[in-house]
C-alpha cells in the first residue's frame, strides 16, 4: 500500500492511496464520507487490481478549501489524481457525488476511463432549493443537525438496529468539516449531466439499494439507463452505503463487472 499527497491543478491538496498492482480500479466517495467506506469492499476484491482511492476535496484528511466548490472543480481533481498516478483505462465506481464524478470523469476523459459503475448516484440529484436548505441548517446549526436524518438516508432499518455501528458511522460523519460538506453541497446542487451522460458510449453498471431514499432505485436505473448497453443491479435490504452495509456482495457485483468487461 501507498499513500501520497497530490496536489490538483487548482491547488488542493489529496490524500491519495493505491494498494496492488495490474488493472486499476479507482473508488471514489460520497458526500459526508472519506475513503474508508471501501474498506472491506477492498478486502473482498480479487489479486491482479491496483486500486485507488482518495479523500474528495472538503472531505477527510484532503484539503478543505472555502466554499462553494463546483462539480467541474471534483472532476478536475479525479483528472489531476489520476494522470499523476499515471492511470489510464481506468474501471471507475464512484457512489453518490462520486457518482457524478465519475459521470464528468468519463465525458471528459474518455481516453483514462474504460468502464464505469454508476453506484447510489443520478445524473441530478434533488433540487437547488432543497440543497440550500440543508446548507443553512449546517450553516445555522452545523452538521450535528443532519447526523440522525443522514443515519436514516445512509443504512437500512436493519443495520440500524446494531447502534455500535451505527455511532461509528455517525461519528464519521461528524468528522467531516462543515465547509467542505456545505462546498460539496453547492457542487451537488448546481450539477446535472442528464445530456452529457446519455452520450457516453462504454461500458457502465448501475448498482442502487432497495431501502436508498436519498438516491432511489428508479432513479439510478434511469440515470443508468441512460448509456446505451448499461447493466443494473439491485441490492436488496441495503440503504445509501451499500458498500458499508453488505461489502462482500458488493464486492462480488463488482468484480463480476470486472470480468464481463474483461478487466481482470
Amino acid at each position: 500500500m501507498s499513500v501520497q499527497n497530490i496536489t490538483s491543478r487548482s491547488g488542493v491538496n489529496h490524500v491519495v492511496e493505491t494498494i496492488g498492482d495490474g488493472a486499476p480500479l479507482v473508488l471514489i466517495h460520497s458526500l459526508g464520507t472519506n475513503m474508508s467506506i471501501w474498506d472491506d469492499v477492498i478486502s473482498h476484491l480479487p489479486q491482479g487490481l491496483k486500486i485507488l482511492r482518495y479523500d474528495l476535496r472538503g472531505h477527510g484528511q484532503s484539503d478543505v478549501p472555502e466554499p462553494p466548490y463546483s462539480m467541474g472543480a471534483y472532476v478536475s481533481d479525479a483528472e489531476d489524481i489520476l494522470e499523476t498516478c499515471g492511470i489510464r483505462d481506468a474501471v471507475v465506481v464512484g457512489l453518490s457525488v462520486g457518482g457524478k464524478i465519475a459521470q464528468g470523469l468519463a465525458v471528459k476523459r474518455l481516453d483514462m476511463i474504460r468502464a464505469v459503475v454508476l453506484s447510489n448516484t443520478a445524473a441530478r440529484t434533488g433540487t437547488p432549493a432543497q440543497w440550500k436548505s440543508r446548507i443553512e441548517d449546517v450553516e445555522k446549526h452545523g452538521l450535528s443537525s443532519l447526523a440522525d436524518a443522514t443515519m436514516e438516508r445512509w443504512f437500512s432499518k436493519d443495520f440500524r438496529k446494531n447502534p455500535e455501528k451505527v455511532a461509528y458511522w455517525r461519528s464519521q460523519f461528524l468528522k467531516t468539516k462543515a465547509k467542505g460538506y456545505i462546498g460539496c453541497c453547492n457542487a451537488v446542487a448546481g450539477a446535472d449531466f442528464y445530456s452529457s451522460t446519455s452520450g457516453l458510449r462504454l461500458p457502465a453498471l448501475g448498482i442502487a439499494a432497495s431501502e436508498d431514499s436519498a438516491t432511489p432505485p428508479d432513479l439510478v436505473r434511469e440515470t443508468t439507463d441512460l448509456i446505451p448497453g448499461s447493466k443494473f443491479h439491485l441490492l436488496r435490504r441495503a440503504g445509501h452505503l451499500p458498500c458499508v452495509e453488505k461489502p462482500a456482495e458488493y464486492a462480488d457485483i463488482v468484480t463480476q463487472f470486472l470480468r464481463d468487461v474483461g478487466h481482470i
